[in-house]
């Protein structure tokens, strides 16, 4: 395989030759800080653990991530891998302290690749603000091979006190009034900085759409938008979604033209407007396959939809989300079954667990027929 880096990438379909995936050494149940403790619901198992997950978990995590990496390299994808940290130590800054980090396992939350630029993502847990380390050793051999590329960082944030809301770590506070919540945009993070999570963004060519909601404020979205300044950003949420933390396990576009999207977080009809113009479909994503997530999963049983678009012709799928699989194949796509139910709980599904580096094509204009965005 050719040694030349190529960084550049615009949507979420084009063919993808060039990827991060990630790793599961030495990831740990974070100690709780504000925006976890707002994350984790109720009666999850993981309320009160922190400290670092049991070795058979991270060798079997790993053995699923190594055996997806040989899959998408025998495709002819070359496949590059962080370096993991120390999660298992205390950090700090003058603001506050941390006792554990978190781990590498999902790069798509840290770094967005729009055109020949990788972002690193400005996070919103104090647990993962070192997190960016893993992936400089990447970034700066980029850098040095591809001279077209830009590396650029977000203002890395205080995460001070003021900057979540104490009313979200009641213990007392149930489904019904988060959900509430979640209709009015009242989150966890409050508007004292910009804040926002790399995988809270979806790539449409000219346009990027953008999550609000626990890991992405309104003042992060509009950092965004002054810095892509010649990109349109649409600021979206989605009301039945209690915890809403990342947008790949709620939207996910397919192909040029289709969406699918969770039935129980629908995009409310207003937001609708800029896909319906422009003759793109928004339809129900299949139902899970499960119940509940795995054991100690941060993440909801959506992740069925949290799939890695390949090109427009093939998806690879978790290989037990049965019903996702048969929707996208009756959709005409080639599905590619990826055994990776094991490693949900180091940081999320197949998407969530890549991050583009080079996917062929040009910048496309998708939403010609638009009003101009605001916020």
């Amino acid at each position: 395989m050719t040694d030349k880096i190529i960084v550049n990438s615009w949507n979420e379909w084009d063919p993808l030759k060039h990827v991060i995936v990630g790793r599961a050494d030495g990831t740990c149940i974070p100690a709780p800080e504000p925006a976890l403790d707002a994350k984790v619901p109720e009666d999850s198992d993981m309320r009160g653990q922190f400290g670092p997950r049991t070795k058979d978990t991270v060798d079997k995590a790993n053995e699923l991530l190594d055996n997806f990496s040989s899959l998408l390299e025998k495709r002819g994808i070359k496949v590059d891998r962080p370096t993991p940290l120390n999660f298992n130590q205390p950090t700090s800054t003058p603001d506050w302290k941390s006792e554990t980090m978190f781990g590498c396992m999902p790069p798509r939350d840290v770094l967005l690749t729009v055109g020949n630029e990788i972002l690193e993502a400005t996070m919103s847990y104090r647990c993962r603000w070192f997190e960016y380390l893993c992936y400089r050793p990447l970034l700066q051999n980029y850098y040095n091979k591809d001279p077209n590329m830009r590396h650029e960082s977000a203002p890395k944030p205080r995460l001070t006190d003021a900057d979540y809301r104490k009313d979200y770590l009641s213990d007392k506070i149930g489904i019904q009034k988060r959900l509430q919540w979640t209709e009015e945009k009242f989150f966890v993070t409050t508007e004292e900085e910009p804040l926002f999570d790399a995988a809270d963004v979806l790539r449409f060519g000219k346009d990027l759409v953008v999550q609000h909601g626990f890991t992405t404020n309104l003042k992060g979205i509009d950092w965004l938008k002054r810095h892509y300044k010649d990109h349109r950003i649409h600021a979206v949420n989605f009301p039945g979604d209690p915890y809403p933390i990342h947008i790949d396990a709620t939207f996910t576009p397919i192909k040029e033209g289709l969406i699918i999207n969770n039935p129980q977080r629908r995009l409310p009809k207003e937001q609708r407007k800029l896909f319906e113009d422009n003759g793109w479909k928004i339809i129900d994503s299949a139902q899970p396959a499960h119940n509940q997530p795995p054991p100690l999963c941060y993440s909801s049983v959506w992740l069925s939809m949290n799939v890695l678009v390949l090109d427009p012709k093939t998806v690879c799928v978790e290989k037990s989300e049965i019903y996702q699989a048969e929707q996208l194949d009756k959709l005409g796509m080639e599905v590619i079954p990826v055994d990776l139910r094991d490693s949900y709980a180091f940081g999320g599904g197949i998407h969530c667990c890549t991050a583009d580096v080079y996917r062929e094509g040009d910048l496309k204009d998708y939403f010609p027929k638009q009003k101009i965005s605001s916020l």
